[in-house]
């Protein structure tokens, strides 16, 4: 049994009757539609009303539904010749897009991986006690419990704990500790 069969037991049977029945009715919808302007075209020749005009208006929408009918029951046929149309051109822009790009691409990827990098390393403070790599917002260090942030003996400003001097007055911050 086929993978169509499968999924809808019914599904062939309705695509031949498809195929089938949209030309035929689209055919007669044709020849309703050639009747009614036959006759509306020969109705000036004898300035009387068209006798057959209604044909028209059973004709146009038995080929609509006709086509659509046809349309449905080709489907498959249709999709499989435009992607064999369409494939290769994809796969040549495809192809072409990744060679050309190719330099930005990685420029690209080597800008992230640097501003991933810069910004580990602005994540982490190490302790100014145990040199342990801490959170860069940790006040006190989470191996030895040393605080993080240095305060200056001369002024109170908090600088930070791998300052060497106050950032306010400029006193060496290992003489406070």
């Amino acid at each position: 049994m086929s993978d169509e069969e499968r999924i809808n037991p019914g599904h062939l049977k309705t695509r031949q009757l498809l195929r089938k029945i949209g030309p035929l009715i689209f055919g007669v919808g044709a020849l309703f539609t050639i009747v009614g302007m036959a006759s509306f075209f020969m109705s000036f020749g004898s300035f009387g009303p068209p006798r057959f005009f209604w044909c028209c208006f059973v004709g146009m929408p038995l080929m609509f539904v006709g086509s659509t009918m046809s349309g449905y029951g080709f489907m498959g046929a249709i999709t499989r010749y435009q992607a064999g149309e369409i494939a290769p051109v994809g796969k040549d822009t495809f192809n072409y897009m990744a060679e050309e790009t190719r330099g930005g691409v990685q420029a690209v990827a080597s800008a992230i991986g640097a501003g991933l990098n810069q910004s580990a390393r602005q994540s982490s403070v190490a302790c100014p006690s145990c040199g342990t790599a801490n959170d860069h917002d940790a006040k006190f260090c989470d191996s030895c419990g040393t605080a993080m942030l240095a305060t200056c003996g001369s002024c109170g400003a908090v600088n930070d704990s791998e300052a060497k001097f106050c950032d306010r007055c400029g006193t060496p911050l290992s003489q406070n500790r």
